[in-house]
């Protein structure tokens, strides 16, 4: 098991960001609560594309083409 492993998929990626950066910035906006940290894990995994959690489960979200490098 190889938790460094790319195993986030491209549609996959760009939701954890969109989320990440909407966490992050109602934290300064409305929230004010510890969740912006919840949004900062879920930045950096979209933007790495790494999710360690998915490695310990077995998941991978990547496409048949973004396995094999197409996309």
């Amino acid at each position: 098991m190889d938790l460094l492993k790319n195993n986030v998929g491209k549609v996959d990626r760009i939701i954890r960001i969109i989320l990440g950066v909407l966490l992050i910035g109602n934290v300064f906006y409305a929230l004010q609560s510890p969740i912006g940290w919840i949004g900062v894990i879920l930045l950096a995994t979209g933007l790495f594309g790494i999710c360690p959690l998915y490695s310990l489960l077995g998941l991978n979200t990547k496409s048949t083409s973004e396995k094999i490098g197409l996309k």
